[in-house]
């Protein structure tokens, strides 16, 4: 892999709201996505210019489908993350589907907070945009590490410890 960048690459983000949600505000989650891309340029992963990513909110029987089609589950789960890669042009591509009703149900379960659990999952869903991975126990030990940091950043809890 080539040398990383020296400045963070320019964040083309798209919010897609099939299903609203007030907590989910557009600046909100570009502000997450990026808090995401500072940290990957910091841990040396990047090598590309620019980032474009769409994130659609969706609901239970779109996310069952997606989820259905490309992992064939026949359930909605919490967040998608589809990885296009890098185009000739230095572009980094990806998509993230975040499933509202899952992500609340979830939330409540956790005794979260809706943005807070909102926050790790962006967070999450764009690592994977960036090509990280946690299939590995080494490769997951180091994404929740970054994932850990950056919610502390932005003074949430870590979703790894059990209380």
């Amino acid at each position: 892999m080539s040398k990383p960048n020296k400045i963070i690459p320019e964040l083309s983000l798209s919010v897609d709201y099939a299903v609203k949600d007030e907590r989910l505000q557009r600046w909100r989650i570009r502000r997450w996505v990026m808090r995401a891309l500072q940290t990957a340029h910091a841990d040396g992963l990047i090598a590309f210019d620019r980032m474009q990513l769409g994130i659609k909110i969706v609901g239970l029987n779109e996310g069952r489908k997606l989820n259905a089609t490309y992992r064939q589950k026949d359930y909605a789960t919490n967040v998608l993350t589809f990885e296009y890669g890098v185009m000739p042009d230095g572009t980094a591509c990806g998509d993230i589907v975040l499933c509202l009703p899952v992500l609340i149900k979830e939330a409540r379960e956790q005794s979260k907070s809706v943005l807070d659990h909102a926050a790790h999952l962006t967070l999450h869903g764009t690592l994977h945009a960036l090509g990280y991975d946690h299939i590995k126990s080494r490769e997951a030990k180091h994404m929740e590490a970054l994932e850990t940091t950056m919610l502390a950043e932005l003074g949430i809890t870590d979703p790894y410890v059990l209380p």
